[in-house]
């Protein structure tokens, strides 16, 4: 992990949340069918590199792409969603095909991994229409700005609300990545999308 460790030595992650998280929230497993359960928490963890199969069932996925790229922090519908450094606007869209992003920010920033500066983009996915309000590309932001909110089911791409945060490595093209693959292409996904923990700190 190249971004979880302070850089007085805390321990603590470096960088500002992108969502504040109580001091409680479920870690979901949805690798395995999901049997009704009540969910104990306002706030989950959706993980990294997991094989959801049996998820995706739009037709959008094809009935093959299974592996989530990104990490799922779900919470209540408009909770805030905030820069966690330094960076502008890379682009925005409303992705609005059924299981898409719905209302989506990219943002651009430059920070250091292994002693070296790179160009990070972050995707953050699901959010309220509200959040594209006002928006153009090259906008600034700072480290700890209201960048958009959590959308509601019916804006987001029809999923409870929570916002999906990836990272790339590579610019995109528009302002979307797929952020989920299918298990021949998991290998390249993995190097091209780091895990978001670099960013969100050890969540799980």
């Amino acid at each position: 992990m190249w971004g979880c460790s302070d850089l007085a030595g805390s321990g603590k992650n470096s960088f500002h949340p992108i969502v504040s998280l109580p001091d409680h929230y479920w870690v979901l497993n949805l690798q395995r069918p999901q049997i009704d359960w009540a969910n104990p928490y306002a706030f989950t963890i959706g993980r990294y590199d997991e094989d959801r199969k049996g998820m995706y069932t739009q037709e959008l996925f094809a009935g093959e792409r299974t592996i989530h790229v990104g990490l799922d922090i779900g919470a209540p519908a408009q909770t805030p969603i905030y820069a966690f450094e330094d960076g502008f606007i890379h682009s925005f869209a409303d992705n609005d095909g059924d299981g898409s992003y719905g209302p989506t920010i990219i943002t651009e920033h430059s920070i250091q991994i292994d002693g070296q500066t790179t160009t990070l983009w972050v995707l953050h996915g699901h959010l309220s229409r509200e959040s594209l309000n006002g928006l153009n590309a090259g906008d600034p932001i700072i480290r700890g700005q209201t960048i958009g909110a959590m959308g509601h089911e019916n804006e987001n791409g029809g999923w409870p609300p929570h916002v999906h945060i990836q990272l790339s490595l590579e610019e995109p093209e528009k302002a979307d990545l797929p952020g989920v693959v299918t298990p021949e292409n998991r290998d390249q996904a993995l190097l091209n999308f780091p895990d978001p923990r670099n960013i969100l700190g050890m969540v799980y």
